[in-house]
């Protein structure tokens, strides 16, 4: 593990192949430095990569750019990485968004992955896992999406558009509500364990506590079910995890 910028540049200092681009990587970053690291390790990947350093130049850049994936520093100037990191998912839900910072309290990781991020890596890092994780990031998010419009009970959820109603009334979902959703209804009758939701719809491997499952599928169980108490759809397999059902 490395311990300082100076290691990291060491680790990064390859010469950058020449080839096609295998998209383009947005970099979030105020710290110079960093910038001409993080530009190293996913252009000797092969990637395009812009940087931005502070808030209103990245969010600009996301809009322009259109990138395939988001590293972002939550401290910045201009526009907090929180902040930012909402408005990417704003604009564009299915852009894997990857934070890199220093800040490693628990609970600001299950805050930002319940806001929408799709992992969170913490300073110092290795660069091999950096990338690891924005490459399985881009991945998931590029398996097949099947149905965007999904009926279940009294609810319908628009998974394109972000959208859900429960009977005739709208229901406010975060992102990180229908990524979870999402996962569940591709997967109908399967039951699920704590771990596997972690790895496949939180995206990370170090994890802070089950309980942020159970967190959340008790806020899904409030808004959709029609007796949160004694739910119909989203069930818990004692000993074992959760399971959709229709």
């Amino acid at each position: 593990m490395l311990s300082d910028t100076d290691m990291i540049e060491a680790e990064a200092a390859m010469e950058v192949p020449l080839s096609a681009s295998l998209g383009t990587i947005l970099i979030v970053e105020d710290d110079p430095r960093m910038q001409k690291v993080l530009h190293r390790i996913f252009a000797s990947e092969q990637y395009t990569v812009v940087v931005a350093g502070d808030g209103r130049l990245g969010l600009e850049l996301f809009r322009r750019e259109r990138p395939i994936a988001v590293v972002l520093d939550l401290i910045l100037p201009g526009i907090s990485g929180r902040e930012l990191c909402q408005t990417f998912k704003s604009i564009s839900s299915e852009t894997p968004v990857v934070i890199l910072s220093a800040v490693s309290e628990v609970v600001d990781k299950v805050l930002l992955l319940e806001m929408g991020a799709d992992d969170y890596v913490t300073k110092p890092y290795s660069p091999r896992e950096l990338m690891a994780r924005v490459q399985a990031a881009i991945r998931r998010q590029r398996r097949p999406s099947g149905v965007t419009l999904f009926r279940f009970g009294e609810c319908e959820i628009d998974f394109k558009s972000m959208t859900a109603r429960k009977g005739n009334s709208p229901v406010v979902l975060t992102a990180h509500e229908f990524k979870l959703l999402k996962y569940f209804t591709e997967n109908v009758d399967r039951v699920l364990t704590r771990d596997i939701l972690l790895n496949e719809v939180w995206g990370y491997n170090a994890y802070p506590t089950t309980r942020t499952v159970d967190n959340q599928i008790l806020k899904l169980r409030q808004k959709l079910e029609p007796d949160p108490a004694n739910p119909k759809h989203l069930l818990t397999i004692y000993g074992a995890g959760y399971k959709f059902v229709l």
